[in-house]
């Protein structure tokens, strides 16, 4: 049975608001313009790859009315599949891990979608994303019509990007001096790249990365909060991805939110605060007059528990919360 993701809560993905940042970036001799990715239905800019991923596959006869979606996800991704399949009346498995919050998992579960966790991670990398991978395998070999939508390998994942959220920046502002992105599979930053190069801008790409990732060979180290940076290199990246690489703690994450909402009353996930972040560490050399557009990922209800919890921040980190609310 053919399945078609036209119409309904689908129409609602895309053409996310961007606005200008007047007040958090009140001091800066540059514009900052913020897309907001949490006003998509799922709440996450992953809602447009989900709908590109499951749209095509379904256009090959990789997805029918007997499928099982199965995909491996700190979160954001597993909502918006487990929204637009539960539209569909398919089945969802997500592979996940310890880090993803309890809201994350709680909205899975909202929306139909079953949860499969990885509680130990790989034995040989010590790190998380190669054990649910490994996951996801099995779960393909044992369940009949199982498909795998591959965030982390799939062209689809970056088109979407490509063929929307780049566009819908290039369509309100023209060509943009900057670009900030976090990175994770890659398939945000990939796609927006792909679509300024067709344009022939000269726009910057910066790729805002979570110290402890080794995407662009960094050291690897440990990270607390989901949503950006990787264990392992994705199939995704490409060397000439980004212009310049931006890594930003766990704190800079937290710190980002917490000016986000007391300067601009916007409540954002955890990868927001990280591009916020980094547009502050990069302002010294950012030039006079320049346009910056800044990829907002989530939003931040999901993480009440723990970026805007001063206990969390104090147990997990070893941090006082009053000095990141206050500026640092």
């Amino acid at each position: 049975m053919q399945v078609e993701l036209e119409g309904g809560i689908a129409d609602a993905i895309g053409g996310t608001p961007l606005i200008r940042f007047k007040r958090l970036f009140a001091d800066v001799p540059f514009q900052v313009f913020g897309k907001l990715e949490w006003m998509n239905p799922g709440g996450s800019s992953k809602d447009r790859p989900a709908l590109h991923m499951l749209r095509e596959a379904a256009r090959r006869g990789d997805v029918t009315g007997d499928t099982v979606v199965v995909e491996s996800s700190s979160g954001n991704l597993a909502i918006s599949l487990a929204q637009l399949c539960g539209y569909l009346g398919l089945r969802f498995i997500c592979v996940i891990d310890p880090r993803t919050t309890e809201q994350h998992k709680g909205i899975i579960r909202c929306f139909g979608g079953e949860i499969d966790l990885v509680d130990r991670p790989d034995e040989e990398t010590g790190e998380y994303l190669p054990a649910r991978i490994r996951r996801v395998g099995e779960l393909l070999r044992q369940l009949p019509h199982a498909y795998w939508t591959n965030q982390y390998g799939n062209p689809d994942n970056y088109a979407a990007h490509q063929e929307t959220t780049m566009r819908e920046i290039g369509e309100r502002l023209g060509e943009v001096d900057y670009l900030f992105c976090g990175v994770s599979s890659c398939g945000t930053i990939r796609g927006c790249r792909e679509y300024v190069r067709s344009r022939g801008w000269a726009t910057k790409i910066v790729a805002v990365d979570a110290a402890g990732s080794v995407i662009f060979g960094g050291e690897k180290g440990s990270r607390i909060l989901p949503g950006l940076g990787a264990g392992v290199t994705p199939h995704l990246y490409r060397p000439d991805v980004a212009d310049h690489v931006q890594y930003v703690s766990d704190i800079d994450c937290i710190q980002g939110c917490r000016d986000l909402v007391r300067y601009e009353s916007i409540l954002a996930g955890a990868s927001s605060g990280g591009v916020i972040t980094a547009i502050r560490q990069m302002a010294v050399s950012i030039p006079e007059r320049a346009v910056c557009a800044a990829i907002l990922p989530d939003r931040g209800e999901r993480y009440l528990d723990t970026v805007y919890d001063d206990e969390w921040v104090r147990r997990e980190l070893s941090y006082d919360p009053v000095r990141v609310s206050q500026g640092g």
